[in-house]
């Protein structure tokens, strides 16, 4: 009696088991199924979204504002290159000249922080003899260049005569600027938006369409050096007044923004 109470029990067991993994599994598949269509769901809901947006029309404009100034910052490169047969001896000659330059400048009305060292460099300079075929050292070269910020416009001549006299031999890259741009860069953005605006309105009403909002914009500017002056003077003119001050003609600068708008339109 007890061997068949006991068989029945472990029967029962089992059949329980069986029923728990059947309904485990039928949680588990339900649950899958489930969560594979509420993904799908939200795929097919995405994609028709972004066709939404996709299909959505849209027209871009772009055009170009412009001002002009006359600059007000001339920037100057004033450099001393000199030769010795000793490093120290160029060194020496390099540096009271470059100090002489720096000097007499700033008596001209140059301020401190508008004086800066912009090239240094030293190379061995060597002869070639034909007869040996040999090359031997003659002596060093240094270049020690000073770019010089220039605000007093009428004074662009003075100044580099007076460079020159103290000891630069040549004066190169003048470059022509405004040295605060941006209230210009401003001026002529509004003025591009504004031809971009009445263009876009000129577009959508022989489209028949109208502008609903602007959905991209971007924009380029442009504000080129007027011109560049390089002059390099000789050595046998240096300090000997025997060359004038030569007269700079500023002309003037073209401060240029392009924008592009796009536009919703229905």
């Amino acid at each position: 009696m007890d061997t068949q109470n006991h068989f029945q029990m472990k029967c029962s067991n089992r059949g329980l088991v069986a029923f728990l993994v059947v309904a485990v599994s039928i949680f588990l598949i339900t649950w899958v199924i489930s969560t594979v269509v509420d993904i799908q769901k939200k795929v097919k809901e995405s994609t028709y979204s972004g066709q939404e947006i996709k299909s959505k029309n849209t027209i871009t404009v772009s055009e170009e504002g412009e001002v002009y100034a006359t600059p007000d910052l001339v920037i100057a490169v004033f450099s001393v290159v000199n030769e010795a047969t000793t490093v120290d001896k160029a060194m020496v000659e390099n540096t009271e000249r470059v100090n002489k330059v720096i000097e007499e400048v700033k008596k001209q009305g140059v301020a401190d922080k508008d004086v800066k060292t912009s090239h240094f460099s030293m190379y061995p300079r060597y002869e070639y003899f034909e007869t040996t075929g040999k090359r031997i050292l003659a002596g060093y070269e240094i270049t020690n260049s000073l770019e010089v910020k220039i605000r007093e416009m009428q004074k662009i001549g003075q100044i580099m005569e007076t460079a020159t006299n103290a000891g630069a031999n040549q004066v190169g890259d003048l470059q022509f600027t405004i040295d605060q741009p941006d209230e210009l860069k401003a001026k002529a953005r509004g003025e591009a938006i504004k031809k971009a605006k009445d263009k876009a309105k000129a577009i959508a009403s022989q489209l028949g369409v109208d502008l609903v909002r602007v959905t991209n914009f971007n924009e380029s500017s442009e504000m080129p050096h007027v011109a560049k002056y390089e002059i390099a003077m000789a050595e046998s003119a240096m300090g000997k007044g025997e060359a004038a001050a030569p007269e700079i003609m500023t002309g003037e600068n073209k401060i240029s923004v392009r924008v592009n708008i796009t536009y919703e339109i229905e």
